[in-house]
C-alpha cells in the first residue's frame, strides 16, 4: 500500500474512532472482538469496505466534529496496518481513539488511558508500532468474569489467555456488553466534546 493512497483518506478528519477484532462469521460474539461490537453497537451505522486500508469505515458528526469509524478487516496482530494508513503523523495520533478488549478488566467496566503501553495486547502492540506512538488514546473494555472482590479472574498461561479470548460471549454476557455500548457512546462524546481528562476523571471513577 502505497502512501499516496493512504493520504487521501485523511481530508478533513479530525478524530477516528477504532474498533479492534478479527474479521470473520467463526470470530463473530467473540471476546476478542469487543472492540468491534462496541463500535457496531455504538454507532448503528452502514459500515462499508474500504478496500485502500482494508477496513469497514463510516463518518458521522459528534458535535461539531467529523469523525471517521475504523474496523480494521485484517486479524488483530496487524491491526495497525489499516490504522497507519490514516494516522500519518504523531499530531494526528492524539485524536485516535481504540475501543479494545481487556480481560484484566471484569465484564462491563470501562477504563480510559492516554499514553501507555500496550499491555500485552496484540491489537495495540500493532497499532504503536506502525504509528509509532503510545499516545493515542483507548477505551478498554473488560471482558472477565469477577470474584466475589469484584476482582477479575485472569486466566494465565499463553494457551489460556488465547482460548478465553478467542470463546465466544455466552448470551448473557452479550446483553452486558450491549448495555455497556451505552456508557462508551457517551464516554466518546465526553472525549471529543470536552478532552480525555474529563472522560478519564468521569469514567474511570467507578
Amino acid at each position: 500500500m502505497t502512501q499516496d493512497l493512504c493520504l487521501c483518506h485523511t481530508s478533513g478528519m479530525a478524530y477516528i474512532i477504532a474498533g479492534l477484532g478479527n474479521p470473520g462469521q467463526e470470530y463473530e460474539n467473540t471476546r476478542h472482538n469487543t472492540g468491534r461490537i462496541i463500535l457496531m453497537s455504538v454507532f448503528d451505522n452502514s459500515f462499508s469496505f474500504d478496500k485502500k486500508i482494508n477496513a469497514l469505515v463510516s463518518e458521522v458528526k459528534i458535535g461539531k466534529e467529523k469523525v471517521k469509524l475504523v474496523s480494521p478487516e485484517t486479524f488483530m496482530n496487524n491491526s495497525g496496518k489499516s490504522i497507519a494508513c490514516i494516522v500519518k503523523s504523531i499530531k494526528a495520533a492524539e485524536k485516535l481513539i481504540v475501543i479494545y478488549d481487556d480481560f484484566n478488566l471484569p465484564l462491563g467496566k470501562i477504563r480510559i488511558s492516554y499514553n501507555r503501553s500496550s499491555g500485552g495486547h496484540n491489537g495495540l502492540n500493532s497499532i504503536i508500532k506502525s504509528i509509532k506512538t503510545e499516545a493515542f488514546i483507548r477505551v478498554r473494555i473488560g471482558v472477565a468474569p469477577e470474584n466475589a472482590k469484584g476482582v477479575a479472574k485472569v486466566p494465565h498461561g499463553d494457551d489460556k489467555i488465547e482460548k478465553f479470548i478467542l470463546g465466544k460471549f455466552r448470551d448473557e454476557e452479550i446483553k452486558i456488553i450491549n448495555k455497556i455500548s451505552k456508557k462508551v457512546a457517551e464516554a466518546l462524546e465526553v472525549l471529543i466534546k470536552e478532552g480525555k481528562d474529563k472522560a478519564m476523571s468521569v469514567y474511570n471513577a467507578d
